[in-house]
């Protein structure tokens, strides 16, 4: 201004220097919140699936991130607030210590439904727009229901849909180890070993047992006394 030259904006932000931040910030990453607060956050998302018959169905998958447990899920044609208000009425039982939601912002999550959530006395976490890496708990488990099940298997239909997943599910859970837990079971991401106990000897009369799922697309391994 002293030197009487007129200036764009553009060109000053061409070439001003950025302004650090100040070190020693106070407020902790988003990864950091996450991991202190896993056990009392439930994830949410929905993802879409398409029959033989070329319908599109949604399915709605809630989370509990401390041990990847899948809580609850569901599928249909047409998701509303109502009917998602329901899907979460049962992921998030009054007996359980919850404390945060996580979701996108999907147009079926209204405010009336985060209303009714913090009634609960559970806070609602809206992951930033345009940025599934906030709710990447929940990407990564949609992602492996697709490649372990239904890039292998179209449903005929909601009902077949929801069968499918029911089995997958109850495998993902009881028996489909996780490298994050330890690896471990979500089922039995709480009943670890204490440091002074011995895992329980193999008799000799024991024998491995498979259990075929989805009709042989996955298997299951249990050691059995032998009759």
């Amino acid at each position: 201004m002293k030197l009487q030259i007129d200036l764009s904006p553009r060109t000053v932000a061409k070439y001003i220097k950025q302004r650090r931040g100040p070190r020693g910030a106070r407020d902790q990453r988003w990864s950091t919140f996450l991991k202190n607060h896993a056990k009392a956050i439930v994830a949410c998302d929905f993802f879409t699936v398409v029959t033989a018959s070329f319908r599109v169905l949604y399915v709605f998958v809630a989370l509990e991130i401390g041990s990847r447990r899948l809580v609850h899920f569901n599928a249909t044609e047409h998701p509303t607030a109502e009917w998602t208000m329901q899907q979460l009425r049962e992921a998030l039982p009054g007996d359980q210590d919850y404390k945060f939601l996580l979701h996108d912002r999907h147009k079926t999550f209204s405010v009336c439904l985060e209303e009714e959530v913090e009634r609960w006395g559970i806070d609602v976490l809206k992951s930033p727009a345009h940025t599934p890496t906030a709710n990447a708990f929940c990407e990564r488990v949609i992602g492996t229901i697709r490649r372990e099940c239904l890039d292998y298997l179209i449903p005929l239909n909601e009902t077949h849909l929801k069968r499918m997943l029911r089995e997958w599910v109850n495998h993902y859970n009881s028996a489909l180890p996780h490298q994050s837990l330890g690896p471990g079971i979500p089922d039995q991401a709480e009943q670890s070993l204490s440091a002074d106990e011995d895992p329980k000897p193999i008799s000799p009369n024991s024998q491995v047992i498979t259990k075929s799922i989805l009709g042989g697309l996955h298997h299951e391994y249990r050691w059995a006394e032998a009759a």
